[in-house]
């Protein structure tokens, strides 16, 4: 068993969530590789207590990022800070010759990103990643190879999307990520963005020009002493855009959908995919349902299947039993350490999201925000 010993930069919620998934390692039942966290950065010391009583191998509790990457020891880092420090911490890591698994959107910009990906190829043999959860749930995995048999046929329209209500009280407190400083001029699209675009890029529906419609629907909110101040970030964002089907050529319309403000919904992924043949739909309101309809020139019948735990890297789950967030953010950790180690994925969609398809997220959105203020299609 390979162990790759890892630091965290940004200890918060995202990074407990991987210090959790470390701890689960042992759920995975044929895994050759497995992580072990021995490092932790950030600046909010009130964080570290969680880590100490939990994870007995951390040997190094820091401030400064700097001292965790000369840290010897350490092979790979997980980042997972505002997206106004991706570029400095990401290039630092890269440079310091750790692999990397980092956050949404890689830089908060456009020139940000470019520049994250002239490091990634100054240092081929760095392994670089980012974060994107929603392809590893059972029915996404089965969606995939579907994809990859032709089961749709020629495409007729793709929809997906990340919904969640998180900003629909208009008295929340702010945070960074309503405030263009830290989050970007992306807004919405920025932090939930890769999740919808994740999916349609790996399949290869790769936008080719966008229409955007941007909300601001909460313009000002309190800040930590109750004055009421800007918020200045986009709180919804519906991209339609034009692509073209790889398999059977011919335009078809792909619309991606990021709401930070949407009534009825927690935290819901979906993806639908209508072809000539046959048609999908999946929710993660309802994470064991997938919908198939497959059309041969009769009756249009609707399936629904009951999806099981069917996870691409195996754990010791029984089938029948349900799948999660926490779940799929074991598979993904579990995909990122297979490629690390072994220098390939094991399958088209169940691995990470590419530095090349980030760049492409920022030429989309860049685009979008042209296409809003110039109320335009722009092209990709």
């Amino acid at each position: 068993m390979r162990i790759i010993k890892f630091g965290i930069i940004g200890a918060g919620l995202m990074g407990r969530e991987f210090a959790s998934a470390c701890a689960r390692w042992c759920h995975l039942t044929k895994m050759n590789v497995r992580p072990e966290l021995v490092a932790v950065c950030d600046r909010n010391p009130v964080i570290y207590p969680w880590y100490r009583d939990n994870f007995p191998a951390i040997r190094q509790f820091t401030d400064d990022y700097h001292e965790l990457l000369a840290n010897p020891e350490i092979e790979a880092v997980y980042c997972a800070v505002p997206h106004n420090l991706h570029r400095e911490i990401y290039c630092a890591i890269i440079n310091a010759g750790k692999h990397m698994l980092g956050e949404k959107p890689f830089g908060i910009d456009k020139e940000a990103n470019d520049a994250i990906l002239r490091c990634c190829m100054e240092h081929p043999k760095i392994l670089v990643r980012c974060s994107s959860e929603f392809p590893f749930y059972p029915a996404m995995q089965r969606i995939g190879r579907m994809i990859e048999e032709d089961f749709f046929g020629q495409v007729i329209e793709v929809n997906s999307g990340f919904l969640h209500s998180s900003d629909l009280n208009p008295e929340k407190m702010i945070n960074w990520k309503r405030m263009i400083e830290f989050n970007g001029e992306y807004g919405c699209m920025g932090d939930l963005g890769m999740h919808p675009c994740h999916f349609p890029f790996r399949a290869g529906y790769i936008p080719k020009n966008v229409r955007a419609i941007l909300s601001k629907l909460v313009d000002k909110r309190p800040d930590k002493d109750g004055n009421m101040v800007p918020c200045l970030t986009w709180d919804n964002a519906t991209l339609l855009c034009e692509s073209e089907d790889p398999l059977h050529g011919g335009i078809f319309p792909l619309t991606i959908k990021t709401q930070r403000i949407a009534p009825g919904e927690t935290d819901t992924w979906y993806f639908e995919i209508k072809g000539m043949k046959g048609c999908a739909k999946w929710s993660s309101k309802n994470p064991r349902r997938l919908e198939l309809l497959e059309y041969k020139g009769s009756d249009q019948a609707v399936q629904q299947i009951d999806m099981g735990y069917e996870s691409t890297f195996p754990t010791i789950t029984g089938g029948i039993f349900e799948f999660g967030f926490t779940d799929s953010i074991l598979q993904m950790w579990a995909s990122f350490l297979t490629e690390l180690a072994e220098g390939k994925t094991v399958s088209r969609f169940a691995s990470c999201v590419t530095p090349k398809e980030t760049a492409l997220s920022h030429r989309l959105f860049t685009a979008a925000l042209r296409s809003w203020k110039n109320t335009s299609t722009e092209t990709v």
